[in-house]
């Protein structure tokens, strides 16, 4: 059924590291504790600070539970998982010890902020670096969502020690899984997608990504207060330019917003939302492609094809609740829709249409560090992605069944007969 599944490469440090692991289990060594309470205490000793949430705790819980029962991780993701819980639980607290020692944080303003939530592997990573470019805006980047105390200055944005540890810890990502870096673009100075603001709520799509944690799954698409999520999303919005570096709108940006527009706008009201669209064809294998290679570092039982499946029915089911959500909302004139094929055409032209829809001014300057990514950034430059349907196992068929709706709206949004590009390039 799957003559040439989607390669996963592991790299023979990585391959070694989880052979003197085993070992080191065998021998007594416990790699990874999954009790909550130790987790909690462990970050309330390191920052001196205890923070009692309800829905931060059980969503510790739960991702612990799954981790447990589902993930089967190696050597290496044990260790892995271990030191991520443990920061995120003390960057937590050390943010909440800030906010508490500085209530006039929660007065800070969040004006017009910009949501891109297209479809994953619709360009939405590349679109947001390319308006990130723009000084008006300003997105969350990864440095100061893994390691964000305290809040950037003016003086320190750009240059400081924890930017320099976030970079050191990239490269041995990408030397221990060698076809990520081809497959997303991601740096320690790079806008940061939404899932690791919410990821510090312990309520993320980030640890899915991570792990195939279909318990913990259940519990954040069906279960979760997505609009309790939302509101720390805020407050972290706020506690960042609490620094001094207050842009005239936030750039915000995920995928997973599709399976929460009502909630995203009960907390954002005057959000600006921008929609990007690809054909789901091409959509779900790159996306199983992209988790396989994270979850590959994280377990030696990851199976690119129930990925596909998993991925499969997500989006499917994300969509639906979009527009669900945005029929009910009536928000039209706050969506604008980019189609992946035209973005992919030219993106500085897709760049006009969204500054002309929401009445932006695209200046000389930003125009022009725009165009240098893209050169920069350019397609193929560190290997081109390929994937598609049959190595996970799936159809057009399926896709057509899954994802009705949603084909009828790309037709109605005017993208007809959008073509499949089975290579992904710059649509990230």
């Amino acid at each position: 059924m799957y003559d040439t599944p989607i390669p996963v490469e592991r790299s023979i440090s990585l391959r070694l590291l989880n052979r003197t692991g085993a070992i080191a289990e065998r021998c007594g060594v416990r790699l990874f504790d999954p009790d909550r309470g130790r987790v909690l205490d462990a970050a309330a000793e390191a920052t001196g600070f205890t923070h009692l949430d309800d829905a931060m705790s059980e969503g510790l819980g739960q991702l612990l539970h799954s981790i447990c029962a589902d993930a089967k991780p190696n050597a290496f993701g044990k260790i892995a998982l271990r030191n991520m819980l443990n920061r995120t639980a003390e960057s937590r607290f050390l943010v909440e010890k800030t906010l508490m020692a500085s209530p006039e944080i929660a007065d800070e303003r969040i004006t017009d902020p910009v949501f891109i939530i297209g479809m994953p592997r619709s360009g939405t990573t590349i679109l947001q670096a390319l308006l990130h470019r723009d000084t008006a805006h300003r997105a969350p980047l990864c440095w100061e969502c893994l390691l964000p105390h305290p809040a950037p200055t003016p003086a320190d944005y750009r240059d400081n020690e924890r930017i320099e540890v976030i970079r050191k810890e990239f490269a041995r990502l990408f030397a221990l899984v060698p076809d990520f870096r081809r497959k997303h673009y991601m740096e320690a100075d790079s806008p940061q997608e939404c899932i690791a603001v919410t990821a510090l709520n312990f309520t993320s799509f980030q640890f899915v990504a991570q792990c195939y944690l279909p318990g913990y799954h259940e519990w954040f698409a069906n279960a979760a207060d997505q609009v309790g999520n939302f509101l720390w999303h805020k407050r972290f919005l706020q506690y960042l330019q609490s620094g001094g570096i207050r842009p005239d709108r936030w750039l915000l940006k995920s995928p997973v917003h599709l399976m929460r527009l009502s909630a995203l706008f009960e907390v954002y009201p005057d959000a600006r939302i921008i929609m990007t669209h690809r054909h789901p064809s091409a959509v779900v294998p790159s996306t199983a492609s992209l988790i396989s290679s994270m979850r590959s570092l994280y377990s030696d039982h990851e199976d690119p094809a129930r990925t596909g499946h998993e991925q499969l029915h997500i989006w499917a089911d994300y969509f639906n609740r979009f527009l669900e959500d945005r029929t009910m909302l009536d928000k039209e004139e706050q969506i604008v829709d980019i189609l992946f094929d035209d973005f992919l055409e030219d993106q500085i032209r897709a760049v006009e249409n969204i500054y002309a829809h929401f009445g932006w001014e695209l200046d000389v300057a930003s125009r022009t560090r725009m165009e240098r990514f893209l050169h920069n950034e350019r397609r193929g430059r560190h290997g081109e992605h390929e994937y598609s349907l049959n190595q996970i196992g799936l159809t057009e068929s399926d896709i057509k069944r899954c994802y009705q709706d949603y084909l009828d709206f790309l037709r109605e949004t005017g993208g007809g007969s959008l073509p499949v590009r089975t290579v992904n390039g710059v649509g990230r």
